[in-house]
């Protein structure tokens, strides 16, 4: 099932198309084990779980930023690091580029090797309600057993 997208670009040869289906929530180490397909055709492999892989059309990934600049930035969940691109272009409400912060980023994903990297469409702070961060792995685990 393909989802319908729509184009997001500002005149760049990098234009990136949003999706119009809801992101899945994951953390880098599923992007970087389970993930088949490349660009525009990313699927989660389901298989250990005897399941059909999942459309990877847009993520979502919490984490904490390690640095940033230039549009782009790396953070890490608790599985690992990954990189976010395009941030001079995206919504971001209280200023949340700086090291330490606790953001959430929806993206599409880039690239899954040698770490996941996302063109982000969104990005929050999260840093004010330390909930988000400690509930997040359970979150992502939670959604992942119940999507048939």
């Amino acid at each position: 099932m393909a989802a319908a997208t729509d184009s997001f670009s500002s005149g760049s040869p990098a234009a990136v198309k949003l999706p119009r289906s809801p992101p899945l929530k994951v953390l880098a180490e599923q992007l970087r084990r389970d993930v088949e397909g490349g660009p525009g055709a990313w699927r989660l492999s389901r298989a250990a779980e005897g399941r059909g892989p999942l459309e990877l059309a847009a993520v979502w990934m919490q984490g904490t930023v390690v640095e940033a600049g230039g549009g782009a930035a790396r953070l890490r969940d608790p599985s690992g690091a990954f990189s976010v691109r395009g941030l001079e272009r995206v919504p971001r409400g209280r200023p949340c580029l700086v090291p330490g912060k606790y953001v959430m980023v929806m993206g599409v994903v880039q690239a899954c090797s040698p770490e996941p990297c996302l063109h982000a469409v969104k990005m929050t702070d999260l840093s004010d309600n330390p909930v988000h961060e400690s509930m997040w792995s359970l979150e992502v685990e939670d959604l992942h057993r119940n999507i048939p």
